[in-house]
């Protein structure tokens, strides 16, 4: 768990990569559930920030 937290300050791909990835798939699983129409409302921003998020970590070192 500290070696996560290592990478994040240290700005590696793979925990950067990681954090993009559950935004997206937080993201996407907002735009589907029919209960809480905030969710739903914010839930294109969310996808579109870890999209983002991920392109640019993609070019982090490894």
């Amino acid at each position: 768990m500290t070696n996560f937290f290592n990478g994040l300050k240290g700005f590696r791909r793979g925990p950067w990569e990681m954090v993009a990835s559950v935004l997206i798939a937080l993201g996407v699983v907002m735009l589907m559930q029919p209960f809480y129409l905030p969710l739903f409302t914010y839930s294109f921003i969310v996808t579109l920030v870890g999209t983002v998020m991920f392109i640019i970590v993609s070019h982090f070192p490894e």
